[in-house]
């Protein structure tokens, strides 16, 4: 399931309402479809798959607003260091 079928399915607290609508206040800022954004998840994620084995399924992958800027912010478990870099 992507990060955006979570944020956006029916089940959920306040919390998660919150989260959603943080996250489309920043996505307006920036200008970002939820796909463009899957699109630039999705070659960060290779090109950081090129020098390390990753735990795809655990990867957090947002952008936050702090002030009058935004950040984009990923956590991208690593399993090990390979030496395959294309």
């Amino acid at each position: 399931m992507s990060f955006f079928s979570r944020m956006f399915s029916n089940k959920g607290s306040k919390d998660d309402a919150k989260a959603r609508l943080k996250l489309l206040l920043v996505h307006d800022q920036v200008d970002l479809t939820p796909a463009q954004m899957e699109a630039m998840k999705a070659e960060v994620i290779e090109v950081i798959g090129r020098y390390v084995e990753i735990d795809r399924d655990s990867i957090d992958f947002k952008l936050e607003r702090s002030g009058g800027d935004v950040a984009l912010v990923s956590n991208v478990p690593v399993r090990r260091v390979t030496a395959r870099a294309v």
